[in-house]
């Protein structure tokens, strides 16, 4: 009788195991809910009548992924109804003389990239329905960009994910190879700023260079939104760059690069803290970053760029933090760290952290989750 007991006992362990583990797994088609949940939570509760500062343009290029996914047509109106609204421009000044590349949210400022991130969704429009005026502003802004001899436009890493993919997106278009020979030419100097090759990971900017700044421990401090932001951005724009492209090997070295290092700081629970190498710093868990990072590593692996033994592992757990933990039952995306440039100790991130920018890098990374199940059916 006992032994009867321990097996009916094992059995149903085995049961609820099995159980849970189906639970868990994912359809694609039951992760394309999730992104038509979380999306349509965001636009029922926010008009797209909003600036076109990189905050909201980040949320759009995740609302333009979500509709290459699932053509849903109220995603494509959002957008349009956006840049409709922003006159297709990012800072609208048309005095050149006045234009800025320093940090500012004022119209004048129309070179500094937080401006130009908006471009990446009227390239996409263009693509879609292509009539010239959609990209125009895009290509006045960044051909003026491209004509002076300053190389240093992109003095802070968050930059790369704002204009990068422009740059790729408007030569597709135009056929200019002036914005890949920019590219490369603005990326060098980025790198020359703020990468630490020992690390494999960016600085946030030159304020964050160790020793000079460190974490409350002593560590280097690299600030996980601002990598997700180096790593996503590489992702986008690999896809968009040419295969003939002179720095392309070095680009994928690169994003291979960046990779190991951001797997090799996943935390056990699936997330990232938002001081990669120390997370004593600001412990707990955080969306964007995580979101981030997830976007980049599943776009890596499923261009086969990362070997999927590797790093589906990685992904698998990030993506259930950020489905089980980070979404909320109404659709509402939670632990996104406010807009900053940092990790900070004490800073209190929740359930109710919601942000326009975390929103889409979690629709990114939502689309590229259903890629990766879809390739394994």
């Amino acid at each position: 009788m006992k032994q009867l007991t321990i097996i009916i006992l094992l059995l149903l362990i085995v049961g609820c195991t099995g159980k849970t583990r189906r639970e868990t797994s994912q359809t694609s088609e039951e992760v394309v809910r999730i992104i038509h949940q979380v999306n349509s939570y965001w636009q029922k509760h926010h008009p797209p009548q909003e600036w076109a500062f990189w905050d909201n343009a980040v949320y759009h290029t995740g609302n333009m992924e979500a509709y290459f996914l699932t053509e849903d047509p109220r995603y494509l109106q959002y957008a349009t109804d956006w840049a409709i609204h922003n006159e297709w421009k990012g800072a609208k000044s048309d005095d050149k003389n006045e234009w800025k590349f320093t940090y500012g949210e004022t119209d004048d400022h129309v070179l500094f990239g937080d401006w130009q991130t908006c471009f990446q969704t009227y390239a996409d429009l263009y693509s879609l329905s292509p009539e010239p005026f959609k990209i125009e502003r895009a290509c006045e802004v960044m051909e003026y960009q491209m004509s002076t001899p300053k190389q240093d436009y992109w003095h802070w890493v968050d930059a790369l994910y704002m204009v990068m993919p422009v740059m790729t997106k408007l030569y597709n278009i135009t056929g200019n190879p002036l914005y890949l020979d920019k590219l490369h030419e603005y990326l060098t100097a980025c790198d020359s700023i703020m990468y630490d090759a020992e690390a494999g990971l960016y600085y946030r900017d030159a304020k964050y260079l160790y020793p000079h700044h460190t974490t409350i421990n002593g560590k280097k401090d690299f600030w996980a939104r601002g990598d997700g932001w180096a790593l996503a951005a590489y992702a986008k724009m690999l896809k968009d760059l040419p295969e003939t492209d002179l720095h392309r090997q070095n680009y994928i070295a690169r994003f291979q690069t960046m990779a190991k290092a951001v797997a090799a700081c996943q935390q056990p629970e699936g997330y990232w803290t938002r001081s990669l190498l120390d997370p004593e710093h600001a412990p707990g868990p955080e969306t964007s970053g995580t979101a981030l990072f997830t976007y980049g590593l599943l776009w890596g692996i499923n261009h086969g760029i990362l070997d999927r033994v590797t790093y589906q592992p990685v992904v698998e757990k990030s993506w259930h933090y950020l489905s089980t933990v980070a979404l909320q039952p109404d659709g509402k995306v939670g632990y996104i760290q406010p807009i900053g440039e940092k990790a900070i100790p004490g800073q209190v991130v929740d359930m109710n952290s919601s942000y326009n920018f975390g929103v889409g890098a979690f629709l990114l990374v939502a689309c590229e989750q259903v890629r990766f199940l879809m390739s394994n059916k």
